[in-house]
């Protein structure tokens, strides 16, 4: 449930939903939620207009979306 982290793992979450070649699925894989739990952190921690300024962002962005992307970056074993 989303309710259930610590402000450190939701800073952490909010801050890799920010970046733009972290995709939805690395979150997924390092906490155990899905795109649209992100989205639900997103909108109850930030200011409407940075909420905003995000999903417009991210909405048709192709990094953000493993499937999508043809990124091939370099990920560590130690990395979750």
């Amino acid at each position: 449930m989303v309710l259930d982290y610590k402000i450190a793992e939701i800073n952490r979450i909010i801050e890799m939903a920010w970046e733009d070649r972290t995709p939805f699925e690395a979150i997924e894989y390092q906490f155990g939620i899905k795109e649209n739990d992100v989205r639900k952190i997103m909108r109850s921690n930030l200011k409407r207009r940075s909420f905003e300024l995000w999903r417009e962002r991210v909405k048709g962005r192709k990094t953000k979306h493993r499937s999508t992307s043809e990124s091939t970056r370099f990920k560590s074993a130690d990395q979750k």
